[in-house]
């Protein structure tokens, strides 16, 4: 591979046009509640597609978020067809390229807001999906999902994909891969909720015994659900945050906080979910609510899963680099949805590299050629 500079300077020659295009995607921050930056990568996407033989329908956002865009191409048969998935909102703020995180080189890496999770997996396979669409040899018809929400459960989006999860033979997923090029088979499923615990405010001198302390029952029932983590059976439950009260001399009346829960199975999905939903005040003059439910169902490897993957480690030797599955994943993607319907999914099949959601946040460009082709071939193969 030739040498590669990101420089942003617009008179500076990139040495890769492809590349070149790549930076450009990096630079355009698109944090999932910036509309504007979101769409604006819509629409970088829309001009990649002008000079290909691609079907493009761009669906409005809604409940405050982004667009989203369906490609289409392949052979017009009526069959069972083959989805891939990208989003193209990222977690870091505006701001981050110039103070935090700027786009550069340092050896093999690529470092930018976005890159591994997931701009360079997005590309790689948009490219792939653009060249089996000029060639005319998809082994069926292809849809490629742009979503604009993934970063926060895909509220917009996810009836979209499970209609078009439905209508699949296979579901590839562009989600980063994980240490060192895995693939992944299987998710552990995510649930959010929300607690609210309401008391009785009083004045924390004169009045004390009168008060009911919110942020002292939250705390009781923190305890409570952090005590769920049960790491044998793959269960994780986390409070992250906490907000209350209103001053340091006031007895708090209210006070609010998220769960995280991650769990193996759709078994202790639900049981979980009870457990939490469940939580009652210890003091009776108290009381908490608790809103949400499971947010992404668990992806586990079925069989269908474990042939495409199969197939994929096939291709990936011919292509000269060994496929590897990553244990089960903790974080969640949109494979979650496609596969809690039974469609073969296969995950982590964007950019190798490392730091997603951080500061330090890269990807390897050795690892974009090679894992754009193995995209390619699973679309031309996978009969």
């Amino acid at each position: 591979m030739p040498p590669f500079s990101c420089s942003s300077n617009p008179k500076r020659p990139m040495t890769s046009p492809s590349l070149d295009t790549l930076c450009t995607w990096i630079r355009t921050e698109s944090p999932t509640h910036d509309v504007a930056g979101v769409n604006l990568m819509m629409d970088l996407v829309v001009e990649q597609m002008k000079d290909a033989p691609v079907a493009v329908e761009r669906v409005r956002g809604e409940q405050g978020l982004g667009d989203a865009l369906i490609l289409r191409a392949g052979p017009a048969r009526d069959e069972a067809g083959i989805l891939i998935m990208s989003h193209l909102d990222t977690v870091h703020p505006v701001g981050t390229i110039k103070e935090d995180l700027p786009v550069r080189v340092e050896g093999d890496r690529l470092y930018g807001p976005g890159i591994y999770d997931m701009k360079g997996g997005a590309y790689l396979a948009l490219e792939a999906f653009k060249e089996v669409a000029r060639q005319g040899n998809a082994a069926r018809p292809m849809v490629f999902l742009m979503t604009p929400d993934e970063e926060i459960g895909s509220p917009m989006t996810r009836p979209i994909i499970e209609d078009f999860g439905r209508r699949s033979a296979y579901a590839l997923v562009t989600e980063p891969a994980r240490d060192g090029g895995k693939i992944v088979t299987s998710r552990k499923g995510v649930g959010r909720f929300d607690v609210h615990v309401e008391g009785r405010p009083a004045h924390a001198g004169s009045r004390h015994q009168d008060g009911r302390n919110a942020i002292y029952e939250a705390a009781r029932q923190i305890l409570a659900i952090e005590a769920m983590t049960d790491y044998v059976r793959g269960v994780t439950t986390t409070v992250g945050m906490i907000s209350g009260g209103t001053a340091v001399n006031t007895i708090p009346q209210h006070c609010q906080f998220p769960v995280d829960l991650r769990v193996e199975t759709v078994a202790d999905g639900e049981a979980l979910t009870a457990a939490i939903r469940s939580l009652k005040a210890h003091n009776p003059d108290m009381k908490v609510t608790v809103t949400g439910d499971m947010n992404r169902p668990p992806y586990e490897c079925s069989e269908g899963t474990a042939k495409l993957f199969d197939h994929a480690k096939g291709l990936a030797a011919e292509i000269g680099f060994e496929l590897v599955s990553s244990p089960r994943t903790g974080g969640g993607s949109d494979g979650n949805f496609t596969a809690a319907i039974g469609v073969p999914t296969l995950d982590g099949l964007g950019i190798d590299g490392d730091g997603a959601h951080t500061l330090q946040e890269y990807g390897l460009i050795s690892s974009i050629a090679p894992r754009r082709q193995l995209m390619k071939r699973l679309l031309e193969t996978l009969r």
